[in-house]
């Protein structure tokens, strides 16, 4: 009965993963030998993991990413495009967000530049930033749009 209104209480401050946890400590021995302070710290721990994998998969998923299966460990350096591995993968410690810089990719039709900065954004996201991808003809319009009916500032704030 107090286990029950316990499970109640969680579920209502939204504690789902920990209630599946101690769900399945209750249904498994292996759970049995370890103190209080182990098993809190086991539920505490899969409440956590539980939650920054929501706010992982929402942060990849607002993007809305031309290539959702890009990652910089994917980009192929032996293609003839000029690319810099080490000056790629610095870049990918995003060191330059955190130093609020830009990353404007450029170059010729075909070579890559949607895909590289999809995996910048994945990254982006991976290391716990909120990150877009608009690509610039969208950005001039929606700047364009936004001066005109009078939600230009509101659009740079989104932005930021």
């Amino acid at each position: 009965m107090l286990l029950e209104q316990t499970l109640e209480k969680m579920n209502q401050m939204k504690l789902s993963a920990m209630v599946e946890a101690l769900d399945q400590q209750r249904r498994s021995n292996q759970y049995a030998d370890l103190n209080f302070e182990e098993r809190l710290g086991l539920l505490v721990d899969e409440e956590w993991t539980a939650r920054e994998h929501r706010k992982l998969t929402r942060r990849l998923r607002v993007p809305k990413l031309r290539y959702s299966s890009a990652s910089l460990e994917n980009v192929d350096f032996k293609h003839r495009r000029s690319l810099d591995r080490s000056q790629v993968l610095a870049l990918g410690s995003c060191g330059w967000i955190q130093d609020r810089h830009n990353l404007l990719i450029t170059g010729p039709t075909g070579i890559g530049k949607s895909y590289l900065a999809s995996a910048f954004v994945e990254r982006a996201c991976r290391r716990g930033f909120n990150a877009a991808y608009i690509r610039m003809p969208r950005l001039l319009h929606q700047l364009a749009v936004g001066r005109g009916d009078g939600s230009y500032t509101r659009v740079l704030a989104r932005l930021a």
